[in-house]
């Protein structure tokens, strides 16, 4: 079972601040499974460019090897977080060979989440290992470069200490995943939407793990005032002179400290900033390009796609795809598949 005592012994940021730039983030659920198999298994769970991946054991154990050499110990009510995925996997040893995920045949139980069953002890279904998977699309809006700086796993028993509501929710999503009562598919995955974004939210308010860059921005009583006065109005016409004021300091010495703490100037900041925006705006919510741009303080579109391309790498008419379903509340239309 989980170490509920584990600890965690990062100081906290701002929390005003956190909450201001916290509001971008998304997290979009593209696939969802409920895996059983009996010992001895090995999962591999290919990497997706652009994907986290979420694991919850609703019974184990098991253990994560991956991203790269490291190996995790994970019991019942462990959850972990891979915010930019890799390639990993689910084994019940450490040695074993690994059969991927994709090779199987999932039975369908609602809406983007499926059912894998493989190796199943049906005499003693109590010795089998029940995973629940996510795979999500992990969209931090604004926040974008705290992605690179994240663990390549986040794990949540080392949070539970300092945040102890997180422990019904775990309780609850043990339970769901052992029984198939009405709608448990659903409510698994819009619980593990919300582990992954706690996860995540509680790695910022603790320090994102002593990084330094960009978070030292945040810690930065002064200059943490001008990354959230950007944040909060990205499209104003913003100057040298106006920003080294919400820093209360001289151009010189705002422009000086500002590229040694982030590495990059206040405008390359804004315009990055600027473009990480609408390509969540053009490619998640549909927004115009045209609007897109006004609202980001250009007045030409052709200049505005011009350094779109450049940051993003790719137009802004590119970023127009579908967006990707999300799992629904479960209705009393999307019952469980009857077990076979």
């Amino acid at each position: 079972m989980l170490d509920r005592n584990a600890e965690n012994s990062s100081t906290r940021t701002n929390p005003d601040l956190v909450s201001d730039l916290l509001m971008g983030m998304r997290l979009y659920g593209l696939e969802y499974n409920r895996t059983q198999v009996s010992p001895p298994f090995g999962l591999r769970f290919p990497a997706i460019e652009g994907r986290a991946q979420f694991h919850f054991v609703g019974r184990g154990p098991v253990h994560l090897r991956g991203p790269g050499e490291a190996i995790h110990a994970l019991d019942t009510g462990d959850a972990v977080l891979l915010p930019r995925g890799g390639e990993h996997s689910l084994v019940s040893d450490t040695e074993l060979k690994c059969q991927c995920i994709t090779e199987f045949q999932p039975k369908a139980l609602c809406r983007d989440v499926s059912e894998i069953v493989t190796r199943s002890n049906e005499r003693d279904p109590s010795s089998n290992v029940l995973i629940f998977s996510g795979c999500m699309e992990f969209d931090l809006g604004s926040m974008h470069p705290l992605v690179a700086l994240m663990p390549d796993v986040m794990r949540v028993n080392t949070l539970l200490k300092r945040y102890p509501e997180i422990l019904p929710i775990l309780d609850a999503m043990e339970r769901e995943a052992k029984e198939d009562r009405a709608g448990f598919a659903g409510i698994l995955a819009r619980l593990a939407d919300v582990v992954s974004a706690f996860i995540v939210r509680a790695w910022v308010e603790c320090g994102c793990g002593g990084t330094s860059g960009w978070v030292a921005a945040l810690r930065d009583p002064r200059l943490g005032r001008v990354i959230a006065a950007l944040h909060r109005d990205p499209g104003r016409d913003w100057t040298v002179a106006e920003l080294a004021a919400e820093m209360g300091s001289s151009r010189s010495v705002f422009a000086d400290r500002f590229q040694a703490i982030t590495g990059m100037t206040p405008v390359r900041y804004l315009t990055e900033l600027r473009m990480r925006l609408a390509a969540q705006w053009i490619s998640r919510e549909g927004m115009p390009i045209e609007t897109a741009a006004q609202r980001l303080g250009y007045g030409s579109q052709a200049a505005f796609s011009r350094a779109f391309k450049r940051i993003i790498g790719k137009p802004p008419g590119a970023m127009r795809v579908a967006r990707p379903r999300t799992q629904s509340a479960p209705t009393g239309d999307q019952p469980p598949a009857p077990a076979p």
